[in-house]
Order: C-alpha cells, then sequence, then structure tokens
C-alpha cells in the first residue's frame, strides 16, 4: 500500500475531533465532579471547561490517539490529557467521594459514545450527501474512542479510574494496601498492553458494549 498524504490528511480531519473531545472532556468531567463535592482546585486553575486548549498533552492527546488511528485495523485506541488536579483531602468524604469523582471520567464518555451514536444514526436517516459519510465516520470514530476510554479507565488498577473506585469500595485497610500499587500502574499498564493481555481482556468487553450501542440506535453492522 502506497504512502497516500490525502488519506491521512483525511483521516486526521475527521478522527480530530472526536479524539479530542473524548480526552479532553473526561478530564473535565473529573474536575466538575471534584468540585461538587468539595474541591475547588481544577475550578481554581481553570481547568473545569470544555475548552482543549486547557487540556491537551500534545503527546497523548494528539500524537499516540492519531498515531494508532491511522496505523492499526483496529484495537485500543487511546489517549491521555494533562490530569485535572483534584486534592481528595478537600472532598466532604474523601473516601465515599472520590469513588464518583473517578467515576465521572468515564460517565462523561459513555454519555458521548451515546452522542455520537446518535449522531451516526442521524448520517443514515438523512438523505445521502456529500457530508453524510464523513459525518458517519466521525460518528464511529466517536463511538470507538469514547467506549475504549470509557472501559480501558474502569480497570482496577490504580491510578486508573477503575483503580481509584477499588480504593474507594475497598475496606480502609486493604483500600490503603492497594492504593501502593499506584506507583506501578503505569507500568503494569504498558505490560499489559504489549504482551496483548490488556486487548485480550478488554477487547470482548469494548465489543459487547458497541454492540449493546448498536442495538440501542439499531445501526448497521
Amino acid at each position: 500500500m502506497g504512502f497516500d498524504p490525502g488519506a491521512i490528511i483525511q483521516a486526521i480531519a475527521i478522527g480530530a475531533l472526536p479524539i479530542v473531545l473524548a480526552i479532553t472532556l473526561h478530564e473535565a468531567a473529573h474536575g466538575y465532579a471534584a468540585r461538587h463535592f468539595g474541591d475547588p482546585t481544577a475550578w481554581l486553575e481553570g481547568r473545569i471547561t470544555a475548552n482543549p486548549l486547557k487540556h491537551i498533552d500534545p503527546v497523548g492527546t494528539i500524537v499516540v490517539p492519531l498515531g494508532i488511528l491511522l496505523l492499526s485495523a483496529g484495537g485500543i485506541i487511546f489517549g491521555w490529557a494533562k490530569p485535572v488536579p483534584v486534592d481528595f483531602g478537600n472532598l466532604r468524604q474523601p473516601k465515599r467521594d472520590m469513588l464518583w469523582v473517578a467515576a465521572a471520567g468515564p460517565a462523561a464518555n459513555l454519555v458521548m459514545a451515546l452522542g455520537w451514536a446518535a449522531l451516526a444514526k442521524l448520517a443514515w436517516l438523512l438523505p445521502m450527501n456529500y457530508f453524510s459519510l464523513p459525518m458517519a465516520q466521525m460518528a464511529n470514530i466517536g463511538i470507538g474512542i469514547n467506549v475504549s476510554l470509557m472501559v480501558l479507565n474502569l480497570l482496577p488498577l490504580p491510578p486508573l479510574d477503575g483503580g481509584r473506585i477499588a480504593v474507594s469500595l475497598l475496606p480502609h485497610r486493604a483500600a490503603w494496601k492497594f492504593a501502593q500499587l499506584e506507583r506501578w500502574g503505569f507500568p503494569i499498564l504498558l505490560i499489559l498492553l504489549f504482551t496483548g493481555i490488556l486487548g485480550a481482556v478488554l477487547l470482548p468487553i469494548m465489543a459487547a458494549v458497541m454492540a449493546i450501542i448498536d442495538t440501542i440506535f439499531q445501526l448497521p453492522s
């Protein structure tokens, strides 16, 4: 297959918006939840905003996910933004409220996945025109990236959101011990990724979630 700059530009143009929104609004949701439960840190730093410029990490928000999009035929599309600062000590009930702050990011991805699914449905229902196919492609990428981020972040491994949820739910002594994994969380995640274990575990879950969304909106396969 030859190098096609036009196809690459087209893929970036279609994929950039859903990818950037998925990653940045995930972080903004953490900040909003933290403020709701008593920690204004993210708000004071101007991070509770839909403005992607406040959240973008050039590598994690742009290079990595677009690289995966361009170089792979499928799989887990993921990335990261600048983490929203949360001082859990400021939360009114830190251990309990940690669950809701952590869950806000994946919840935002679920809402966005459903929103993109609605757009995909609209693209198929409207009369065929010049924008129909790009809109459907953008919506499909939006569904995929948001489902990927939601499922990946719910993995019960600190510092992922699922790890913080687990810390919130575990008894105090077990929660403290489990939280100590955070320093090793990213290396463990990379090992799981490059050995294929991460994909083997998460891809079936992602496929099931996407199948449910397709069924709800009756999207064409």
